[in-house]
């Protein structure tokens, strides 16, 4: 009886606060019949009030093992790991990058060093934010542009577009001469310092005269920049002597490089201008050019640029790559229908209908414009299993350690169609009526568009 008073006074209470449109008493008595309190309803509360959802949702009828073999595959060798740090898009650009090497001078275990790219990557970033408050500096600060800025400073995350610049500017060094540090394994530290410093410079160089020298002022704030990078991921090197062994362990040759040179032996080709990147994006218009705006690394580099195709056309693209030996740039939404322990990605390995007792019934396109999913994680699409030509589940090479299936993680087609976004392929893979979509003007988009906040 005492329970029922109180109820009866809280609705009271409610209904002298409520609103039209808000909770009143009667409609909170309607609402609170969602719970019977029956037995199911019960030791559902009981289990769910002490284990995770994700351990009651993991569906049994999904418990064994998914058949591991691929028809087409391209060989990698070691394992990468980009620990506590945003840097998937690195990890993955430089995997495409050390598959090609490996295979063409018969390498054992290399990585180029993720290191020495984020140094620069992290020190172009820094001067893209400043020349950018330079050029919108007569603008108000609500401005929308100067707003995302400020709330954008720094990252550690990014896409294909920028490996493609950085590589082709800086170079590239084995990962034994520029190795990780503390700082680049785990770089929520460091982003946080950067940016509140860059925060401080941008309304520095707002706040100055129009007789000030703006660029020396810049100069200055990012020789700052370069001493904490210097500090926290080391120097990095301009000229270096490297030993290079065969996949056997024998010594071939030991020569002294620089960066470039590096890159021009051990890469050598047109990065920039060598790959096309695709996106499944139903929310937009498919056969169209999009760009991003301020969604590129360097200030004098280039925004990322895509094509909007439909599945069908990426697939068909991603088999022909795969059976010609070449990795590719893959983007996903690898949060969803993720078993992690055993490296699965399948949109029935939890069932959480069954848990919730209710439906989940947006497709992708009502998912994309919902902010329910989009592209958060980069990866190396390296095999897919076909029977009669038609894929039935795809290979990534991952870049957190040995977690999934040998470091992997294998996706059933199904997942595939439901949470791939991004994939880079070679031009060499694109069809001729496919590359002509790019002669059209793009439609520029937003920086702050969520789909577009690069990948970690």
């Amino acid at each position: 009886m005492k329970k029922i008073l109180i109820f009866a006074l809280a609705l009271a209470s409610v209904s002298a606060f409520a609103q039209k449109g808000g909770l009143d008493a009667g409609t909170l008595t309607e609402i609170a019949k969602g719970y019977e309190g029956s037995a199911t309803d019960k030791a559902l509360r009981n289990a769910m009030n002490t284990t995770p959802l994700a351990t009651l949702a993991k569906n049994a009828d999904r418990s064994v093992m998914i058949d591991t073999h691929f028809s087409d595959i391209i060989e990698t060798k070691g394992r990468t790991n980009q620990k506590s740090s945003g840097r998937c898009w690195l990890f993955t650009g430089l995997n495409v990058l050390r598959a090609s090497a490996i295979e063409r001078f018969d390498l054992g275990e290399f990585q180029f060093s993720q290191n020495y790219c984020f140094f620069y990557d992290q020190l172009e970033k820094a001067n893209l934010f400043l020349q950018a408050v330079i050029d919108t500096r007569d603008k108000s600060f609500d401005d929308r542009t100067v707003d995302w800025l400020f709330s954008h400073p720094i990252s550690d995350g990014g896409t294909f577009t920028g490996v493609a610049d950085l590589v082709s500017k800086y170079g590239v060094v084995p990962a034994e001469i520029f190795p990780e540090t503390l700082t680049a394994n785990s770089t929520s530290a460091i982003r946080g310092q950067l940016s509140n410093l860059l925060r401080q410079d941008g309304l520095a160089l707002r706040d100055a005269g129009k007789k000030a020298d703006l660029q020396k002022m810049k100069v200055d704030m990012l020789k700052e920049v370069y001493r904490i990078l210097a500090l926290t991921l080391g120097v990095p090197p301009a000229e270096f002597e490297w030993t290079r062994r065969n996949s056997k362990g024998d010594v071939v040759s030991t020569k002294t490089y620089t960066p470039i040179e590096f890159y021009n032996e051990f890469v050598g080709y047109d990065l920039q201008n060598n790959y096309i990147m695709f996106m499944n994006d139903p929310a937009r218009e498919y056969g169209k050019v999009y760009e991003i705006e301020y969604d590129r690394h360097t200030y004098d580099g280039h925004n990322w640029l895509y094509v909007n195709l439909p599945l069908g056309d990426i697939k068909k693209m991603a088999i022909a790559s795969i059976k010609g030996g070449d990795a590719m740039y893959f983007s996903c939404d690898v949060g969803k229908f993720l078993d992690r322990e055993r490296g699965i990605a399948d949109i029935d390995n939890f069932d959480y209908e069954s848990l919730l007792g209710v439906k989940f019934t947006m497709d992708k396109k009502q998912r994309v414009l919902t902010h329910a999913s989009g592209s958060s994680h980069a990866m190396t699409l390296i095999g897919v299993d076909l029977k009669e030509g038609v894929p039935q589940k795809w290979l990534v090479e991952n870049s957190w350690g040995d977690t999934g299936w040998k470091g992997n993680i294998i996706m059933t087609d199904e997942w595939f169609n439901e949470y791939m976004f991004r994939l880079v392929v070679e031009k060499k893979y694109v069809p001729a009526g496919i590359q002509a979509l790019l002669k059209q003007k793009p439609i520029r988009l937003p920086a702050w568009d969520p789909m577009f906040l690069g990948e970690e």
